[in-house]
């Protein structure tokens, strides 16, 4: 056992090391000692989670008739938060070490009287509120108390009507929100999956009481689909019928879909069957003309967390060559080849160009102006590298995830073709330039 938890926190380490040594994944506000729960996004993990959300977006709203998209503000009214119950009731229980003075939360501890970190003792269990609470206005009243949203759902309820007058949607319908949310978590841990700040990608679809069970199965199909075609490993996704105990308060029936991290089995995505709870707390309706009379709709509600999806996103990518098949730098060093096997509809970079040599101007002109800059004003998604030598730019771009890397050499001054080679075989192909556009875009199809 204790060899299996060292090659978990070993990988999770290779992860954390590779997003910061390429770019992906900084730790908050590093160069003053860090803040614990936040995380910064390097160039390409802007572009990972970009083409994540992006094709989230693509497939539950723009290729849909019956989706409207909002973006409410992350400041609302505190009656919001009154009314849907989260001033009252979201706590989670809170322990604190009687020696150390380290705080956790009772379900993520294994022994409820032993401290995990010096094995002291805890002192009586508190319930804390995760709400960041701030104040509106210049001066600290009462009467200025605001919070930071810890979900988007009650921007998408507290937009119900003004959709509903807008557009006049027939039910069913849904309303999507891809937004930031904060939750002053006690105890944020593993890498980018527990955080004081985080954004998701959620659906509130409004359906007729009836047809609820024929809709929950619909987005849960719908959810699996998507997991899959942004390249999450299936073989460590699973299903978890949340107990009637454990369901949040306005909940009916909840699926959890866990993932099999290194650091365990956790929770990656949530569909809910809220039933008519929100509607009525805001005390909202509905002019249902096909039924007649005003209703109140009941809801489905799918979510997704960006960063936890780009954290299982990575951890499916991530691949090492087996043992004995290494890669060569070109300078006759050989070491165990590491890659990101993102698919390329998903991968920050969708190629790379490069002159073989990059003293050489025939080549740099060439590489630059018949080759890059077609590609990048095509796919947008395309790198320069001319740092180092071939085999180097290789291992780099694999760490990237890059699907192809295109070198140009003096071959291609003379015939206009190119060497393509594969990230996930290693296989190098003679290409024509012109040809180029159209072989990249039936790869990413």
């Amino acid at each position: 056992m204790k060899a299996i938890k060292n090659q978990e926190d070993n990988l999770m380490e290779k992860i954390s090391s590779l997003c910061k040594r390429r770019g992906f994944i900084f730790q908050g506000s590093e160069i003053y000692g860090g803040l614990a729960g936040t995380w910064d996004l390097g160039h390409f993990g802007v572009a990972l989670r970009n083409n994540i959300t992006q094709n989230w977006w693509k497939k539950f709203v723009d290729s849909r008739r019956d989706m409207y998209g909002v973006d409410a503000a992350i400041l609302m009214r505190p009656e919001v938060w009154q009314a849907s119950g989260h001033v009252e009731g979201f706590h989670d229980p809170l322990v604190e070490c009687k020696k150390c003075h380290h705080r956790f939360r009772t379900d993520q501890i294994e022994d409820a009287k032993k401290c995990p970190d010096c094995g002291g003792g805890f002192g009586e269990v508190q319930q804390f509120n995760m709400m960041f609470k701030t104040h509106i206005g210049a001066t600290e009243e009462s009467t200025s108390i605001s919070y930071l949203r810890p979900e988007t759902a009650q921007g998408m309820f507290v937009n119900f009507k003004n959709t509903v007058d807008a557009f006049h949607p027939k039910i069913p319908f849904g309303m999507a929100q891809i937004g930031k949310a904060f939750r002053n978590e006690i105890a944020p841990r593993d890498f980018i999956f527990r955080v004081r700040e985080f954004e998701q990608m959620e659906i509130e679809y409004f359906i007729r009481p009836t047809d609820w069970e024929k809709y929950f199965e619909y987005w849960k199909g719908e959810m699996l689909d998507w997991m899959e075609e942004v390249g999450i490993d299936m073989g460590k996704v699973h299903e978890l019928e949340v107990s009637k105990e454990d369901r949040a308060h306005y909940s009916s029936r909840t699926i959890d879909f866990y993932f099999d991290f290194p650091f365990g089995n956790k929770e990656l995505f949530g569909l809910a069957y809220r039933a008519d709870f929100d509607l009525k707390t805001h005390k909202l309706d509905y002019i249902d003309e096909e039924e007649g009379g005003k209703t109140v709709p009941h809801v489905i509600e799918p979510t997704f967390g960006v960063g936890r999806a780009l954290l299982a996103v990575l951890l499916s990518a991530y691949s090492e060559d087996p043992e004995g098949k290494q890669a060569s730098d070109g300078a006759g060093e050989k070491e165990k080849r590491v890659y990101l096997k993102f698919k390329p509809s998903i991968a920050p970079v969708i190629c790379a160009v490069s002159p073989l040599l990059k003293n050489k101007p025939e080549l740099v002109e060439y590489a630059n102006t018949k080759v890059y800059a077609p590609l990048k004003a095509e796919f947008g998604r395309v790198a320069w590298d001319d740092n180092g030598n071939i085999g180097k730019r290789y291992r780099r771009q694999d760490e990237i995830g890059t699907p192809f890397c295109i070198v140009v050499d003096f071959d291609t001054l003379s015939d206009d073709t190119v060497t393509v080679r594969d990230r996930d075989t290693g296989e190098q192909e003679r290409i024509k330039v012109t040809d180029l556009k159209n072989y990249i875009k039936e790869k990413i199809d």
